[in-house]
């Protein structure tokens, strides 16, 4: 895990009392595993992919937008959008990608302030925004902090085949996201190598969360702080021995 300076940090534009986390990194590197033990810590995590997807119900105007650029070969008859068709797509050609996350963009913004401020109000220990274009869509200026959570292309390629994925797809996925990297490297205040053990991992994540409460601590922090970071609770959407 990389740590840059104190003075490298900053207060995000949205000044939410609880600490505001940006959360990042290519597919497969684990960072919902991340989310998922910062949540079980107390913090609050705001998905955007699945707000995302909320907003590409049938009948949205994302999704008839959607559908006006792209054609009307990715609707299903119920009317929902085939997303997995749709990817395979865009994520082939970075101009088509582009026009999708034109449309996509501009729709999420408003939704993603929205929750947060919802969320500030719960008084968490910190507030995660768990988004994979947290840099591209203009959102990282938010956060007080930014965390890029990476790991090698193998281990990358390992997890999302074990996911269901085909190799060719899983390659498709991870090279139209390498050319991010460097744009989030620089974005990042804090850089989360999931290539450990699931325990050094962890431990990395505890540590971090408790620098960032020791930093500021707001209206949403606790007496029990040291305590409760030390727990081990459930972690969403993981299995024993893995984090992807």
């Amino acid at each position: 895990m990389k740590t840059l300076k104190l003075a490298d940090r900053r207060r995000g534009t949205l000044g939410s009392n609880a600490p505001l986390i940006g959360l990042i990194g290519p597919i497969g590197s684990g960072k919902s595993t991340v989310a998922g033990w910062l949540m079980a810590r107390g913090a609050v995590v705001v998905d955007a992919d699945l707000l995302t997807r909320s907003l590409m119900t049938p009948g949205t105007p994302v999704t008839e937008a959607i559908v006006a650029r792209f054609g009307e070969e990715f609707r299903h008859r119920d009317g929902s959008l085939d997303r997995g068709g749709l990817g395979r797509v865009v994520f082939a050609d970075p101009i088509l990608l582009a026009d999708l996350e034109a449309i996509v963009h501009p729709a999420i913004g408003g939704v993603l302030e929205a929750s947060i401020r919802a969320a500030d109000m719960k008084r968490p220990r910190a507030i995660v925004l768990e988004a994979i274009k947290l840099v591209e869509a203009g959102h990282a200026p938010w956060c007080d902090e930014v965390w890029l959570v990476n790991c090698s292309q193998a281990t990358q390629l390992a997890r999302l085949v074990q996911r269901g994925m085909s190799i060719a797809d899983a390659r498709q996925r991870i090279a139209a996201q390498a050319a991010s990297l460097p744009l989030w490297r620089e974005a990042a205040t804090l850089i989360v190598d999931s290539d450990g053990t699931r325990a050094e991992v962890e431990k990395a994540v505890d540590a971090a969360l408790a620098a960032v409460r020791s930093e500021r601590r707001g209206p949403g922090s606790r007496d029990a702080d040291s305590a409760r970071a030390r727990g081990r609770a459930p972690v969403r959407g993981t299995k024993s021995g893995s984090h992807h």
